[in-house]
């Protein structure tokens, strides 16, 4: 699954779905840009993991859930808890975080 939260509502997808990963970006970020269409790439290719693009800035409740202090942040959850979060725009930190979930 991927899907952009259109709402503050990331921990209703914690606790729906066993593993997570997030993209925490904003509009006006380039670097997230660049790395939206690797991280919808690794989303159609992994099932079972539900793969969610939240605005950092629009929604601060989902934003608490990770260290987010630059964009883009990856993080990953597994079981509703934060395993690791990495500020990154190149695609091997993004493919090692989600490497701990898989």
């Amino acid at each position: 699954m991927f899907l952009e939260l259109t709402e503050d509502n990331l921990q209703q997808y914690l606790n729906d779905n066993p593993k997570v990963m997030v993209q925490y970006a904003a509009s006006w970020c380039g670097n997230c840009r660049i790395m939206k269409p690797k991280f919808k790439k690794l989303a159609s290719e992994n099932d079972g993991v539900a793969f969610l693009i939240v605005d950092a800035e629009k929604f601060p409740n989902s934003r608490k859930f990770a260290n987010v202090d630059n964009l883009p942040t990856f993080a990953a959850f597994e079981d509703g808890k934060l395993v690791d979060q990495v500020q990154t725009n190149k695609p091997d930190g993004l493919f090692e975080l989600f490497n701990k979930i898989k």
